[in-house]
């Protein structure tokens, strides 16, 4: 009777290790690509970012060159009235 004991006490002990080495594998695989996912969604982030700063500089050029314009334009119907 001891020696069933002992018998599965060695089963349940080397099931135990298996299954924690297989548990470490899959976290150490799932941390893994978690990490990549991580690092992949970062670059995505700062190129958005990268465009907002751009776009903001446009849309500071565009409002500036839209007054230009309007200053040109004020300017060319001066000059046809004096004409």
């Amino acid at each position: 009777m001891a020696e069933t004991i002992i018998a599965a006490l060695i089963a349940a002990a080397a099931s135990l290790a298996v299954s924690i080495i297989t548990n470490a594998a899959a976290n150490s695989k799932n941390r893994a690509l978690i990490e990549y996912k991580l690092t992949e969604l970062q670059k995505t982030v700062d190129k958005h970012n990268n465009l907002v700063e751009r776009m903001y500089k446009v849309e500071e050029i565009t409002t500036l060159q839209t007054e230009q314009i309007k200053v040109a334009n004020h300017r060319i119907d001066d000059l046809e009235k004096k004409v």
